[in-house]
């Protein structure tokens, strides 16, 4: 479903990722394990065609993406979720789900939020709720359901699990449980696996912007 083929990303001329080699099946669930600074959020932002690709290829369903746009991606039904949440702070928190509709007018999205609310209750319970006033795990959840409204083909998640209460920490592996019994496709790069151990297929460990196992 997703391919990526030796590639490298510079960052202001320094190089971060050389001949990175990835895959991912429909409905599949891997992780992209590695300490800070390892690589982890630079790839995901490549695949999500925030950055720049210097070589290599990223195919999705034998799609050349490397001259596809970033803003392409949403309407592709990719979703990403940052390590820093990116909420907007005006906004409730059911506002900051629907943020991607506005962008993209995708159709049948109040079918989709009903059934991410069935996925995650707990943000239908502080729907109403100002962005600032939820703790950093129910920005995490947030952030998660923002990502599922488009993230319908392939949902990349940055460091979902990290810097909030164990509990919450625990529930977000619950979620992503559930996600791969609807079929999900994810790729959850995290420091270790501490939390989302039970729900990864597959296991990909990057160090110094190259895969080292997998």
């Amino acid at each position: 479903m997703l391919a990526v083929n030796a590639l490298d990303v510079d960052i202001n001329g320094t190089p971060i990722l050389r001949g990175i080699g990835l895959e991912i099946n429909s409905g599949e669930i891997i992780g992209l394990i590695g300490r800070n600074g390892a690589g982890k959020t630079t790839f995901l932002r490549s695949v999500m065609g925030l950055l720049p690709i210097v070589d290599g290829s990223i195919y999705h369903n034998d799609k050349d993406l490397k001259e596809e746009p970033g803003y392409r991606r949403a309407h592709m039904g990719f979703g990403y979720m940052p390590e820093d949440r990116r909420l907007v702070p005006e906004m409730t928190a059911e506002q900051n789900i629907l943020v991607p509709v506005w962008s993209t007018n995708i159709s049948g999205h109040a079918a989709r939020l009903e059934w991410i609310y069935k996925i995650i209750p707990e943000c239908e319970k502080f729907k109403d709720m100002p962005a600032t006033s939820l703790s950093g795990g129910q920005q995490k959840l947030v952030a998660l359901a923002r990502a599922l409204m488009v993230g319908q083909t392939l949902l990349l998640l940055d460091e979902p699990t990290e810097g909030i209460a164990p509990v919450l920490a625990q529930r977000m592996g619950e979620i992503l449980a559930s996600l791969k019994q609807e079929g999900v496709s994810i790729i959850i790069a995290e420091s270790n696996d501490a939390h989302v151990a039970g729900v990864i297929d597959r296991t990909y460990v990057i160090e110094r912007g190259s895969i080292v196992t997998a």
